[in-house]
């Protein structure tokens, strides 16, 4: 009987040095955070990046604009590859333009003739008879211009954090667009 108590207050007192050991415990409670930490950074990273590649596009659409408002497309000679490329060259933090952007310039000869305009902005991963359909027409003096950039943004990340794509392939379109009238650049000539 005095053995079978002895090895009750045995095991007891191993049961209550059990609970009071905290050996591990740093490494259990890290093991249940990291993945929310890492989520959370994940997902702050996506966003921030996402907001860069955004204002990398707004820029270039207002640069890209200018050049067409002040003449000096027109008077550079600027095709529609040229123009391409000179907006290409606005998003070079970006990368490669790659099978990712889409520029449409068209002119307009009144302001209702914009606002009556049905069409759609087109995305490199529509049907390429749509692009290879896109305009390139800067217009002259006083022209109305409107200029749509379509760019196909890589989400970083869509499984860890938030997924910000709004197409199937992970990807989601940034749009820019400008609307202005060209100035009378030819006047000076």
């Amino acid at each position: 009987m005095f053995k079978a108590a002895m090895m009750k207050n045995r095991k007891a007192s191993q049961r209550r040095r059990f609970h009071r050991c905290e050996r591990g415990a740093a490494a259990v409670e890290f093991a249940i955070v990291v993945p929310v930490f890492l989520g959370l950074m994940f997902a702050t990273f996506e966003v921030g990046w996402f907001y860069f590649v955004n204002s990398q596009i707004d820029s270039a659409t207002v640069e890209a604009a200018r050049l067409i408002r002040t003449g000096r497309a027109q008077k550079l000679g600027f095709d529609k590859q040229e123009f391409y490329d000179a907006v290409c060259g606005k998003l070079s933090a970006l990368g490669t333009c790659d099978g990712k952007l889409t520029v449409e310039v068209r002119r307009f000869t009144s302001f209702n003739e914009l606002a009556t305009d049905a069409s759609s902005i087109v995305c490199s991963d529509d049907a390429e008879t749509l692009i290879a359909g896109l305009p390139y027409d800067p217009g002259t003096d006083n022209d109305i211009v409107r200029l749509r950039i379509c760019y196909l943004y890589q989400t970083l990340n869509p499984a860890l954090g938030v997924n910000l794509s709004d197409r199937a392939n992970g990807k989601r379109r940034l749009y820019g667009t400008f609307v202005s009238r060209n100035e009378p650049f030819t006047a000076g000539i």
